[in-house]
């Protein structure tokens, strides 16, 4: 699996470089990857911890000291087809989020600073900062002080 055209800091850490698929990326200093990632197309900000077999698209951005879990997946096109045009829907991860496992995150929308995910969740609607969601379809469940 290949690391190409992308701009990695030198302190990132990708456990198994061999078992990662990074293109076109720019990956800030200090995050860390495990193994069976990809991340196409995308933004990742510094201290991030990025779990195995995450899979960031082209289109995602993600701040800083963002945790990603195992199985998280992003997803950038509203209307997805087998055939015709693709339009990318950019999604941001403001800075300091958590996101728990084999949650799914649906494009187009913004996930608020300090705001975490519950494992599981489907992300459908914008987040709040500093707010909770979980869920089969996540909803807003309370805030973080």
């Amino acid at each position: 699996m290949p690391i190409e055209r992308s701009k990695i800091h030198p302190s990132v850490k990708i456990w198994h470089p061999e078992l990662v698929n990074i293109y076109d990326s720019e990956i800030g200093e200090g995050t860390k990857i495990a193994s069976f990632v990809e991340i196409g197309g995308a933004k990742i900000g510094k201290n991030c911890k990025i779990e195995a077999f995450a899979f960031i698209p082209p289109g995602v951005t993600i701040g800083d000291n963002v945790f990603i879990g195992p199985h998280v997946v992003f997803t950038n096109d509203k209307y997805p087809k087998a055939t015709g045009e693709w339009t990318k829907s950019p999604t941001i991860v403001c800075n300091g989020v958590s996101i728990g496992a084999n949650s799914t995150i649906l494009s187009g929308l913004t996930i608020g600073e300090k705001s975490m995910i519950g494992a599981g969740s489907v992300v459908c609607e914008n987040v709040k900062p500093h707010h909770v969601m979980f869920g089969e379809k996540a909803v807003e469940r309370g805030t973080i002080h």
